[in-house]
């Protein structure tokens, strides 16, 4: 359609089905104001009546009245060719059948999405509640947009009712921009129920959909245009719905990091403390006091947590935001704060301080989407959490009870650090990570120079198998003591000798931890 070559009108008849009731009553007032008459069926009917508008139920103006429990209402000729017919080739077709055409479409469609979320709901009820006629209705009028206006969004009835007040009327631009969104409206809701009722992980035809929660000032980078969406009916817990306390709202960078923060934290139920930069971890702690786990977290990398985005899975004190406000920290993120806590981040104007939505923080089972050219990538998320039993000692020497504590502290923060990691942790805290390198020498090598001179009673953590002993050769001449990391090289053997050879307690965990 080329809206230019079009006309605008003005409104005679309209349908008026929706779910959704916000702002029905005004709209109802004011199209009746202008001498448009009102169809409507069931429970819109009966709240426009209530209200002392007149209105036109479908079943005395098609002569066929609801049946089999209300399904079937609007699915008539006399309201399809209504909406969709073309005003100048169909108009003796209209005439001989006494079909009136429909100039306004405002509906919504039945809340799928609320009920498949409400657990006192069944697979029964969430079937009742996919919408027919409505979804009909609207997809008819978006079709017929150089006829008919369709309204789907409460938001959008003042615009409606504007152009309807103005002499020119509804104009085609207004009329495909609606339209456009009803299609927009009908796809998302079609999407909900296809991924309500498919059985497979991994289906055939994979569809996703989001609403935009906010544009972004830019991308990555200030020449890319970007903008915000969140997972249709996202809940508590989630980046986009953290309440921001203060600060500016947060950019494309900010949200990638805080979410990278978010994900590292879900890994502990004890009091712990995150530090991210450009997506990986820098620092990391866990412990029984926060102030504590927030000064080991930092003091791991001080140089490179400036500028940083601090995690915290407890509400944060007075005490720790005093320590936190006394650096350049970017994000703050905490799942309460003490009204003491905002008063001292309160002094850094320019720090955002976000609070989570749920004060449990943890990991579930979920899919995660990587978009790459013309395709998309999905897989699991990595949940899977180390266990006692995965602890396969290879080396004559077995680690200690404090060393494993620190493997596995050390694991579920190698998670979350980019391949090729390296990463060394004592007493629950980590001293140097080695982050995105393209060997894995490298990787240990910078691990080892952040980690700082004395690493006697640390471990060393790698989340892939060592390819060549050089990397246990360098580790030797440290201190470090105990190595954990997948196995499953060709030079295992190899390897596991070094680790001998060097007194090294070495763990293979049967599985890598790959991030890229």
């Amino acid at each position: 359609m080329n809206p230019s070559k079009l006309k605008s009108y003005s409104v005679k008849t309209a349908v008026i089905s929706v779910s959704d009731k916000s702002g029905l009553i005004d709209l109802a007032k004011e199209l009746i104001r202008l001498e448009v008459k009102l169809l409507s069926t069931g429970g819109t009917a009966v709240t426009l009546r209530k209200a002392g508008l007149t209105v036109m139920d479908v079943a005395d103006y098609t002569g066929f009245p609801e049946i089999m429990d209300g399904r079937v209402k609007t699915l008539n000729p006399m309201i399809a060719g209504g909406i969709l017919g073309n005003h100048d080739k169909h108009e003796t077709d209209a005439k001989s059948h006494n079909i009136q055409w429909i100039d306004l479409v405002v509906c919504n469609l039945y809340p799928f999405s609320e009920t498949v979320v409400d657990q006192e709901k069944t697979r029964a009820d969430a079937i009742e509640h996919i919408d027919i006629g409505g979804h009909t209705m609207i997809r008819a009028a978006a079709k017929n947009m150089e006829w008919t206006t369709v309204i789907v969004d409460p938001a959008d009835y003042t615009m409606i009712l504007d152009a309807l007040n103005a002499s020119a009327g509804i104009t085609p631009d207004l009329r495909q921009t609606l339209a456009v969104k009803a299609f927009g409206h009908c796809a998302k809701y079609d999407t909900l129920i296809y991924n309500y009722l498919k059985e497979a992980s991994f289906p055939e035809i994979f569809n996703l959909t989001f609403d935009k929660a906010y544009d972004l000032r830019y991308g990555e980078n200030p020449h890319q245009r970007a903008a915000a969406y969140n997972v249709s009916n996202i809940g508590p817990g989630s980046i986009l719905t953290a309440e921001i306390h203060q600060g500016k709202q947060l950019s494309y960078n900010n949200l990638m990091d805080a979410d990278a923060a978010l994900s590292c934290l879900q890994e502990f139920s004890e009091p712990a403390c995150v530090i991210i930069k450009h997506g990986n971890p820098c620092g990391a702690a866990t412990g029984k006091d926060l102030l504590d786990v927030y000064r080991r977290a930092f003091n791991a990398d001080s140089k490179a947590a400036f500028g940083g985005i601090v995690a915290l899975n407890r509400t944060c004190p007075a005490e720790v935001a005093e320590e936190i406000s006394r650096v350049f920290i970017e994000i703050v993120l905490a799942t309460g704060y003490t009204p003491g806590a905002l008063t001292a981040l309160s002094k850094k104007k320019n720090m955002r301080v976000l609070q989570l939505g749920s004060p449990q923080i943890r990991l579930t089972e979920q899919q995660e989407f990587r978009f790459i050219k013309d395709g998309l990538l999905v897989q699991e998320s990595n949940i899977r959490r180390i266990r006692p039993e995965d602890f396969k000692v290879v080396t004559k020497k077995d680690p200690s009870a404090a060393e494993r504590r620190d493997m596995k502290f050390a694991w579920e923060i190698l998670k979350h650090v980019k391949s090729n990691a390296i990463l060394t942790a004592r007493d629950q805290t980590t001293l140097g990570i080695g982050t995105g390198q393209v060997s894995r020498i490298d990787a240990v090598d910078i691990a080892l120079q952040k980690s700082g001179a004395e690493l006697g009673g640390a471990v060393l953590a790698s989340d892939a198998f060592f390819p060549f002993r050089d990397s246990i050769d360098r580790i030797a001449q440290t201190g470090i003591k105990a190595v954990i990391q997948p196995g499953g090289s060709q030079r295992d053997g190899e390897v596991i000798d070094a680790c001998n050879e060097h007194k090294i307690t070495m763990v293979f965990t049967g599985h890598r931890c790959f991030k890229h």
